[in-house]
């Protein structure tokens, strides 16, 4: 029976050829990782080796464990994510949610993907994935895109480090990529998202998307200059009204943030010095919308969907790291710091972690775009 392997890539194919025990891999999106663990994989199980796949979660377990299963035509266990293998090879795939499932196991070979995405990787492999290899003194294969400088990023700088071996590729090192597609990305994206998720540089806060040295850089005292425009994201729930006007030079000069209710929150934007108004209209926004342009407010409203709140986060993201934006101290840079991104299958997703809010983030934000269409340079439609 002949199982027809991936044709791996040059820079595939240095990490096959990998001598030591420990291999990390840190790559940029695209590069291959699915097919060089397919490669390793399938090699090791076939000579009777038992491999272990671990993913972040369940549901890239399952994905991998499918693509598997059309590759080798052997019994295989959907319940339990495991392929039965010749000559008493297995392949099983676990979760790092759940490592102490390894616990009491004893593998060949252990391939950690995404190896950055998994929480407390380094109690997971002190305590659960390392002692697996010691009865065959088997191998780990970590691959992952960076998340900053956590512990995946201390196992790659075990390069050079006995029975450790360290990579690191961009997505450009991928010949089967058009490179244009990528400089494509780095127009589109911030900086730091892009270094870290294509470049495979690793970002000083994990998964901060303005940069927390290029926030630092832009803060400054609230101007006294004339307001020219706002920004304002409405209440939801326990969170705050936060309404921030900006002057000519995008430096914050005017702030509020507040828990009112309806009709105290459109008398105080009534209140405000004239200028031209963005409000999030999102839901419980849209009639409030709808109240202020009947009095005359000049106001426009701006929906809140994965794609515009995206581009305005990038529009954001690209003000912040060109210097074009002011903020003073305090809760404004409190969220800017906190804030994260996360790749999934529709684009970038933009929030605050669990816990925190980001109004003030989405406020200053709608309001840069406001700064952008008065200056003739705005990139959005409204809806």
């Amino acid at each position: 029976m002949i199982i027809e392997l991936p044709k791996p890539h040059i820079n595939q194919q240095k990490i096959l050829e990998a001598e030591r025990r420990f291999v990390v891999v840190m790559c940029g999106r695209r590069f291959g990782k699915s097919e060089l663990s397919q490669i390793i994989i399938i090699k090791e199980a076939l000579k009777g080796g038992q491999v272990a796949y671990v993913t972040p979660t369940y549901g890239l377990a399952q994905v991998f464990f499918e693509r598997l299963a059309k590759v080798l035509p052997f019994k295989n266990n959907i319940s339990k994510l495991k392929i039965y293998c010749p000559n008493e090879g297995s392949i099983e795939f676990f979760t790092g949610e759940r490592l102490d499932n390894l616990r009491g196991r004893k593998f060949h070979l252990v391939i950690i993907d995404e190896a950055a995405f998994i929480s407390d990787l380094e109690d997971g492999w002190n305590n659960s994935i390392r002692p697996t290899l010691t009865d065959y003194e088997g191998r780990a294969v970590f691959l992952s895109t960076p998340r900053g400088k956590n512990f995946f990023y201390s196992l790659f700088m075990k390069q050079g480090e006995n029975d450790w071996q360290s990579f690191k590729f961009s997505t450009y090192d991928n010949p089967h990529i058009n490179p244009r597609e990528i400089d494509e990305a780095r127009i589109q994206l911030p900086e730091v998202v892009f270094n870290q998720e294509y470049l495979a540089d690793p970002a000083e806060n994990s998964a901060n998307p303005f940069g927390n040295a290029f926030i630092k850089r832009c803060i400054k005292p609230i101007s006294a200059q004339p307001i020219v425009c706002y920004g304002i994201d409405l209440a939801k729930s326990v969170d705050f009204t936060v309404i921030v006007g900006l002057d000519n030079n995008g430096n914050v000069a005017y702030f509020d943030r507040f828990q009112l209710d309806w009709h105290n929150t459109k008398e105080t934007i009534k209140r405000l010095p004239p200028a031209p108004i963005i409000v999030d209209s999102t839901g419980v926004g849209d009639p409030i919308l709808e109240d202020l342009l009947r009095e005359g407010v000049n106001i426009e409203g701006l929906k809140f969907t994965s794609q515009s709140k995206q581009q305005l986060m990038e529009g954001l993201a690209s003000a912040i790291q060109q210097g074009r934006i002011g903020f003073p101290e305090g809760v404004i840079v409190d969220e800017l710091d906190v804030f994260e991104y996360q790749f999934t299958a529709n684009g970038v997703r933009y929030s605050a972690p669990s816990g925190f809010h980001d109004d003030c983030v989405m406020a200053l934000a709608l309001a840069w775009q406001n700064h952008n269409i008065k200056r003739g340079s705005g990139r959005y439609a409204f809806a």
